[in-house]
């Protein structure tokens, strides 16, 4: 069974894809608030957790840093479920948290501003005018956040397997074209894929693990898994945390080796 994942602008109706989706492929369904609880359980609150990932930014934002080891937690969370394969998640970053795993089915939705109005002022009770700059005051917030975590443009048609637009399609048509593309060989587990996924996850364990220890929290690194090996990247200072990061490294269960040959701390030039 495929993941799915949908992205889509506020209003525009993911979630109601999503949950019939779900019913009819019976996959299990998440959303945003469901990872968020299960990461909050690795260390932190789901109220830090709601802010890193909803909080908007500013051009002078100082929480670079904070806010990706907080995106490790919700990363995890979501690997944990992705794991056991037949999901459909809606929620922010999906596509980007999960990405390079090959039966993963990232599907955009796209909805005309009519409809999307229509559902602001039925779930807010706001005016017509009000609907309009709430969807465009939230659409560029995420705009905003895609490209200060992760350097790209979330409207990038690249990022996803398939576009559906209710322009075109009723929801129930959307139902079926998603049906369809999950049902694709292309999306079928396979052992390289399901490998993917651990290698993935495991990554994840490991900078959640340096995330909730004092000692590494505040260094910045990237961390790659592939079949048990981890692959430790950055300069850190000071010098001491390199030994304090890979000992953490090496504690995660499912680790059984570390590489750390890409891992050291400035040089420093008189």
């Amino acid at each position: 069974m495929a993941i799915i994942c949908i992205s889509r602008g506020s209003a525009s109706g993911g979630m109601l894809l999503a949950e019939k989706l779900a019913t009819r492929l019976g996959y299990e369904l998440l959303g945003r608030e469901d990872i968020i609880r299960e990461a909050s359980r690795l260390g932190v609150s789901e109220q830090i957790l709601q802010e890193a990932v909803l909080k908007p930014l500013s051009f002078w934002d100082r929480f670079h840093d904070e806010r990706r080891r907080y995106l490790a937690f919700i990363q995890a969370a979501l690997c944990e479920h992705a794991m056991q394969d037949g999901i459909v998640y809606h929620g922010n970053a999906g596509h980007l948290l999960l990405h390079g795993v090959a039966h993963f089915l990232c599907i955009r939705l796209i909805a005309p501003l009519s409809f999307r109005v229509r559902m602001v002022m039925e779930r807010h009770g706001l005016s017509r005018e009000e609907s309009v700059r709430y969807i465009e005051t939230v659409d560029r917030q995420r705009q905003n956040w895609t490209r200060f975590l992760y350097g790209i443009d979330g409207l990038d048609a690249s990022l996803y397997d398939l576009t559906i637009n209710l322009k075109t399609l009723d929801l129930d048509g959307a139902v079926e074209v998603a049906t369809a593309a999950a049902r694709r060989p292309e999306f079928e587990p396979t052992s390289q894929s399901r490998q993917s996924m651990a290698d993935l996850l495991l990554a994840s364990r490991v900078r959640v693990a340096l995330a909730v220890n004092e000692k590494t929290a505040a260094g910045a690194v990237e961390v790659r898994a592939e079949s048990g090996v981890v692959y430790l990247s950055g300069k850190l200072r000071p010098a001491s945390m390199v030994d304090a990061v890979i000992e953490t490294a090496r504690k995660v269960e499912g680790v059984r080796e570390v590489n750390r040959q890409d891992l050291g701390a400035p040089e420093f030039t008189v």
